[in-house]
């Protein structure tokens, strides 16, 4: 996943190729395998309700890795699993429904996944990950806007990195299509559904 950016040496002379020159030392540093924290990451989700109002929602349970290339950040990589059952609104039956038919049919489907195909640098600490997002069995693009949030070591000597992203999609691009009218007009739930993510990855030992 391309969280690494590019500085330009200005020591360098015309005659050094731009990419001896354009990686920062420190962020090269970073390059390596990393396991997503699921302790200290939110994978989340808001959809309008009846027009009026904001549902939010998370998974707490999934699994991820990052594999980090600092000195080219678009051999990054990134995927992620998701457990659809462990999808938590705050109401219980809320949480039933969307597990059902209407929704994720979770018997039969009870993975999401993403697996990045593209990083782009943006500028800065921000970049753009494409990938592919398979729901109910299918798959379509899906394109995250990213902002890195910094590397660390953590008190217990693991060295961390952390970054947020967001992006929209249209759930009834991957089939999910239930809603309900209402009588004010408009419908119960907007196709359009924001995701967050909130991640925090510790590199392989």
């Amino acid at each position: 996943m391309g969280i690494f950016g590019r500085k330009n040496d200005q020591t360098a002379t015309a005659t050094v190729a731009p990419a001896a020159t354009a990686v920062s030392p420190d962020l090269t540093a970073l390059s390596g395998e990393y396991t997503i924290d699921p302790a200290h990451t939110t994978i989340g989700f808001v959809a309008r309700h009846a027009m009026v109002t904001n549902v939010k929602g998370s998974f707490q349970d999934f699994t991820g890795t990052l594999s980090l290339d600092g000195a080219d950040p678009s051999r990054s990589t990134a995927a992620i699993d998701v457990v659809m059952d462990s999808i938590e609104t705050g109401n219980a039956d809320r949480d039933g429904h969307l597990k059902s038919a209407d929704f994720f049919r979770t018997d039969e489907f009870p993975t999401m996944t993403f697996r990045s195909t593209e990083v782009e640098a943006l500028g800065g600490g921000d970049y753009r990950l494409t990938g592919d997002l398979t729901i109910l069995g299918t798959t379509r693009p899906l394109t995250i806007d990213l902002e890195f949030n910094g590397a660390a070591k953590d008190p217990f000597g693991n060295e961390r990195v952390g970054f947020e992203g967001k992006a929209e999609i249209l759930r009834s691009e991957w089939g999910l299509t239930w809603n309900a009218a209402l009588e004010t007009g408009g419908v119960l739930v907007s196709d359009k559904i924001k995701l967050n993510f909130d991640i925090s990855a510790i590199r392989n030992a």
